[in-house]
């Protein structure tokens, strides 16, 4: 893998800022598929290789994020924040191991979701234990905007709006509607609004959010828009947190 990090800062009066951007590159199983090929290791039903009856995994994996601090005073600042990743199986895989699929919802995501609970794409879940595989995704985009403002010694508020889903890069039949489309991906995309209380000890950071759906991928008619009728026992996401989200 390879990864790293950028950061500028302007000092200009009276508009401060400062921006980080931070990437990784990750590949899997090409050492393995390379040996695979030149000792003809047993393959499976599929025609994949395997190793000890289990097939390895191959893929690949790009991430990149981009923060800015817009700083109007000591106590007050906006902050805009992006990321985008993609994980491409390929080779021996058909699909990526679970632990390296994107999530989407939680206190670091979209929070008018909980964690993992959102999506991909249009996707609904069943309420089952089943949605925890399922609402997994290839791709992963998010927007969020934040206002920060510190009201007094540790104590900082915050208003929000995020934006964003994951997506799976093939059409997997137990994830309808999950597949990213670049003409009707925009359609995919939730938004959630909130107000957040920071308690900042300088060593650490803790952390509550309050979030409200704005629009959901996963409902159809006015459903899909609970900013025009909200409903608090479905829209409604509470999280607790260390640190800031980004």
């Amino acid at each position: 893998g390879y990864s790293g990090n950028y950061s500028s800062f302007n000092s200009r009066h009276p508009y401060r800022s400062y921006s980080n951007i931070n990437y990784n590159i990750e590949t899997a199983g090409n050492l393995m598929q390379g040996l695979a090929s030149i000792f003809h290791f047993p393959t499976d039903e599929d025609g994949k290789y395997t190793l000890f009856k289990t097939r390895f995994a191959q893929f690949a994996k790009a991430d990149i994020s981009f923060t800015h601090n817009q700083i109007f005073s000591e106590s007050h600042r906006l902050v805009y924040h992006a990321d985008l990743g993609v994980v491409l199986p390929y080779g021996n895989s058909q699909a990526v191991p679970f632990e390296k699929r994107y999530f989407a919802g939680g206190s670091n995501s979209v929070r008018g979701w909980t964690a993992r609970s959102l999506g991909p794409g249009g996707y609904r879940g069943s309420g089952t234990l089943i949605d925890f595989n399922n609402q997994s995704g290839d791709i992963r985009l998010n927007l969020n905007l934040e206002y920060r403002a510190k009201v007094w010694s540790f104590i900082e508020l915050a208003a929000f709006v995020d934006a964003g889903n994951i997506w799976t890069i093939r059409n997997y039949e137990e994830q309808p509607g999950g597949q990213f489309k670049f003409t009707t991906f925009y359609k995919d995309i939730a938004l959630s609004y909130g107000l957040g209380l920071r308690l900042d000890f300088d060593m650490f950071v803790f952390r509550l959010d309050a979030a409200m759906k704005a629009i959901n991928p996963a409902y159809t008619g006015k459903e899909k828009f609970p900013i025009i009728t909200p409903n608090f026992n479905r829209d409604f996401a509470l999280h607790f947190a260390i640190g800031y989200p980004f």
